[in-house]
């Protein structure tokens, strides 16, 4: 059955039965792929784009949702790194640079803009020329990188200067400071562009669908036996060449194949404190140095993010755990600088996320290697690892390269970094004529820029679902910067299958709420039910699943250690299949 590309990479339910179909038939009927990509990750998703863009047939498969793990737990950065200068790894640092180039102004401009940062300073004579020197360095590195840098350059602040930029800094939390800027980004949200727009060019793209096995013929493998998580089927999808990019989970995948000459990945957890941006005034950002890392308070919309920590985890991957030692931690180091401390009651969300870092000798995850390493462990399997956000592309790029170079026809060159996502082309137009929008849809100039800040260019879409069912329009309950319409686009559009994954990923509720999501959550199941076709016990379950998560979470923060939080976390039952 031939089923014809998804118009504007539409991810709906139907999309997706039509993918799981046409794969089965394809390998029933003996045919493959060219590639298969396991992991929907950013790096997946990445090399989905980058191999179907030089005309393979591609498969792309996911486990759960969309960048449910490491890729939607970020710090919400595209960095080069300021410590990494310091380490004297320029060429990733570089690297990274060019990429925050590239995002900013061609890629993903919609979703990923400047911020301004300032680095405090403490001792006189000294620290100013040392500091500068490599602010300097970071901005000529971004400079030199091959594309216009895309933000300003620094400058450098006086004691009065750094106070009026952020007021609520103690007096003498700093001498002065250095004003510089680096890019953030809704790490989430990207993901599912990337994933989009793969499926625009004629990627089938499965969420939801886990690899329980790889398929084998004598040392080489030839493709993968799934699970269709929503219903249970399994089945297989034989491809000549599959990539691993399963980040945290790259040991367990690499061990269904081969225990031999395997990349080894450590995960080192992150976590992340969300507080009203009324909490304490300032204009900009602040990097902060501890004693084992950095830490940045990152404007976000209406909050700050207050981050990160770098811990070894072991315990279980899919729902790493915030204790109350990770709070505690943070609110120690941001509030030794503001005038009025933050206390629990000023944390509206956390989060925990873990990176996947390449194992060394060095017992402190804080200095393991964030550069990538791309193998080829056993025929027909390529195994990416290691990385940053901020070089998804460089890392999908090395590992489709790796993949084709077993292929027996020539493939082309990469060209993502010539492709816009969906929303980029046309963005900055978008912008320019807001009011315009505002004024012809009816909706509020200030929520137009919401969506434009989440949509870009695609914005006319959720407005034609307002017009349509002009309901749409209202804010979800305790979460008044989302929209229902929002929610309704999330099921037909970007391929989320599950109440969670609208408030956890292609909102942010689940972090941003007061309540984190638990009122917004009926009114959700209930425009999601009509799409999905969902009985009443499947919506009132999605609603349970839901609430007990989020009491799961809370419970885990009051615990005083990762074994006891890990072990609150995965009292919150896991979405069953829809019978």
């Amino acid at each position: 059955m031939k089923v014809s590309t998804p118009p504007n990479g539409n991810l709906s339910k139907a999309t997706r039965e039509s993918s799981l179909e046409e794969l089965r038939a394809t390998t029933e009927a003996g045919g493959e792929l060219d590639i298969l990509v396991v992991g929907g990750g950013v790096v997946g998703a990445g090399a989905a784009l980058d191999a179907v863009t030089r005309g393979l047939k591609v498969g792309l498969v996911e486990a759960y949702d969309w960048a449910a793990g490491t890729s939607s737990r970020s710090s919400k950065l595209i960095h080069g790194g300021l410590r990494y200068l310091e380490m004297l790894d320029f060429a990733l640092v570089k690297e990274a640079l060019q990429e925050r180039g590239l995002l900013i102004q061609r890629i993903a401009p919609h979703l990923v803009r400047p911020v301004p940062f300032l680095y405090p300073l403490h001792r006189r004579f000294v620290e100013r020329p040392y500091v500068g020197a490599g602010i300097l360095l970071y901005d000529t590195l971004g400079l030199t990188s091959g594309n216009s840098r895309g933000v300003p350059m620094h400058k450098h602040l006086s004691h009065k200067g750094t106070l009026k930029a952020a007021p609520s800094l103690k007096d003498d939390a700093m001498i002065g400071s250095i004003c510089y800027y680096d890019a953030q980004v809704d790490d989430a949200r990207l993901v599912a562009n990337v994933i989009r727009t793969a499926a625009s060019f004629g990627a089938h793209t499965l969420n939801q669908t886990k690899v329980v096995d790889f398929v084998r013929e004598g040392e080489r493998v030839v493709g993968a036996r799934v699970r269709n998580q929503e219903n249970g089927d399994e089945f297989e999808i034989r491809a000549k060449q599959v990539i691993n990019a399963t980040g945290v989970w790259t040991d367990e995948t690499q061990a269904l194949v081969t225990d031999r000459g395997q990349l080894k990945v450590r995960a080192s957890k992150g976590i992340h404190l969300v507080v009203p941006r009324d909490r304490f005034q300032s204009t900009v950002g602040l990097i902060l140095r501890t004693e084992k890392s950095v830490l940045f308070v990152i404007p976000w919309g209406r909050h700050w993010i207050i981050g990160t920590t770098d811990t070894d985890w072991k315990l279980d991957k899919a729902h790493p755990a915030a204790s109350s030692a990770d709070i505690d931690y943070l609110l120690g180091h941001v509030n030794k600088v503001l005038k009025r401390p933050l206390t629990r009651e000023d944390v509206e969300g956390v989060y925990a996320g873990l990176r996947p870092l390449l194992a060394g000798e060095n017992d402190s995850t804080a200095k393991l290697s964030r550069e990538h390493v791309v193998a080829h462990p056993v025929p027909g399997l390529v195994v990416v690892a290691g990385g940053k956000f901020t070089t998804y592309r460089v890392m999908a790029k090395d590992a489709v390269d790796e993949a084709s170079r077993a292929l027996d026809e020539k493939v082309p060159e990469s060209c993502t970094e010539t492709i816009p996502l969906l929303g980029a082309t046309g963005f900055k137009a978008a912008w320019n004529r807001r009011n315009r929008t505002a004024d012809e849809s009816g909706v509020h100039v200030a929520r137009v820029e919401h969506l434009l800040n989440r949509y870009g260019s695609l914005v006319p879409e959720i407005l034609e679902l307002i017009k349509e069912r002009p309901e749409l329009a209202d804010p979800l309950p305790g979460a008044d910067d989302y929209l229902g319409a929002e929610v309704v686009y999330a099921t037909t559009h970007e391929g989320a299958l599950h109440v969670n994954d609208v408030l956890t990923r292609r909102t942010r509720i689940s972090i941003e709420a007061w309540d984190r999501g638990v009122s917004a959550a009926p009114v959700a199941a209930r425009l999601m039910a009509d799409i999905l076709g969902w009985s009443a016990t499947q919506e009132e379950n999605e609603v349970a699943n839901y609430v007990a998560r989020v009491e799961a979470e809370r419970l885990s923060q009051q615990q005083p250690d990762d074994v006891s939080a890990d072990a609150a976390r995965l009292e919150a039952p896991g979405i069953l299949p829809l019978a």
